[in-house]
């Protein structure tokens, strides 16, 4: 191109329209764990190159389905220890359904073996129990449950007839018991005789008659405190086996149904608590059950567990001085008579900084008629309703 003249470079502006604003992430911080898999948190924001500076803008100018997360998975490096679990135990009843249980333990990756449980309990632990089914039990049985011979029946004895429950019950509640209408003996009495069904029974012995009663379904329940076992004994039954009736024990740790050859049959309950449910068809139909408690022969309870049996009441957790450290997650019990349910509403919870995107600071609550569970994090108050007349908490760090 030497022989032909050279034109003068110049330039040109191409378009004058600005660029439209884009997302823009900054470095991701730092991790929430030491170890194992995290969350890092990065800041996302909307910005526009105006005038070759960038200029924040509103998000909604950005496009929403292209933005970025704001946590991101991270790994430092692989967890020292960890939790490991020993093999489920056998069913804890012969037939019918019941629970599996296993213990939990600290595990060293280095050396494989068990280490104080304070090293794991940054790491959350899977469940320790659980429902089975050992099939359907005979038509024909004997006794429902071994167990040792209760206590005879003295002048001592709390006899829990339907009236006497009524008045122990509302003695439990503070509730006074009102007449009908017409305030009449007759009207108190008849009243007195239908509320045996739905009673809680706190007393260490005594007699629940349930035959007669108006009601198809017809539930009790019996509790003690913890480190206590119930043993149960049918005294009379006037089932109709051919017709359905059937009566069932229920417990933590036991579930048992029978109709024939129930007299004499004796139960245990193997924990503090038993509901007891007779479901009858023929009117004036039932069972009379005589309970005793005591101490329990095996340990199914950590220390630091509570029972709570009252209509209403406060939990508040840790209970411990903030320097000290326990190493088992102590549980609550709450039970209430079978014809209540409860809730739980938690009025102020703090689990730490960062307790929103981790799974170390939790609160577990476990509906025990349906063994489910539901976990809360964070500082988010909340409210929760049971189906049943049984629960369960779990304090997680």
């Amino acid at each position: 191109c030497q022989p032909v003249p050279k034109p003068e470079s110049r330039v040109e502006v191409c378009d004058l329209n600005p660029c439209p604003p884009r997302w823009k992430v900054t470095p991701a911080g730092p991790c929430s764990s030491s170890c194992g898999l995290g969350l890092a948190v990065q800041l996302v924001t909307c910005v526009q190159i105006l005038h070759g500076q960038e200029v924040l803008q509103e998000e909604h100018l950005c496009p929403v389905a292209e933005k970025p997360l704001t946590s991101v998975p991270c790994v430092i490096r692989t967890c020292s220890y960890e939790w490991s679990f020993s093999e489920w135990s056998e069913c804890s009843t012969s037939c019918g359904n019941g629970i599996q249980t296993r213990q939990d333990f600290c595990l060293s990756s280095v050396t494989h073996k068990p280490v104080n449980p304070l090293f794991c309990r940054r790491f959350p632990k899977a469940i320790v129990a659980r429902g089975c089914s050992a099939g359907p039990c005979p038509e024909q049985e004997g006794p429902l449950s071994p167990g040792a011979e209760l206590q005879p029946v003295t002048a001592a004895t709390h006899l829990t007839t339907a009236a006497a429950a009524t008045e122990h019950r509302h003695k439990d509640l503070d509730v006074p018991l009102t007449a009908g209408p017409n305030g009449g003996e007759e009207d108190m009495a008849k009243r007195s005789f239908l509320c045996v069904c739905g009673n809680l029974f706190l007393n260490a012995s005594g007699i629940i008659n349930m035959t007669g009663v108006e009601s198809k379904d017809c539930t009790v329940a019996i509790g003690r405190p913890l480190r206590e076992e119930i043993l149960v004994t049918i005294l009379e039954s006037s089932l109709n086996c051919t017709a359905g009736e059937i009566l069932l024990f229920s417990g933590r740790m036991m579930w048992r149904t029978g109709c024939r050859k129930l007299p004499l049959s004796l139960i245990n309950s193997r924990t503090n608590t038993l509901i007891v449910k007779q479901r009858v068809v023929l009117p004036g139909n039932g069972v009379i059950l005589q309970y005793n408690s005591r101490a329990a022969t095996k340990k199914y309870y950590q220390d630091c567990d509570q029972q709570l049996f009252g209509s209403q009441g406060e939990i508040e957790n840790p209970v411990q001085l903030p320097d000290e450290r326990q190493e088992a997650v102590c549980r609550i019990f709450i039970t209430v008579a079978p014809r209540q349910r409860i809730s739980i509403r938690a009025l102020s919870t703090d689990l730490g900084p960062g307790g929103n995107q981790t799974h170390f600071n939790y609160i577990l609550v476990r509906d025990v008629s349906t063994m489910r569970t539901v976990v809360f994090h964070g500082k988010q108050q909340f409210l929760w309703q049971s189906t049943g007349s049984q629960a369960e908490i779990e304090f997680h760090e």
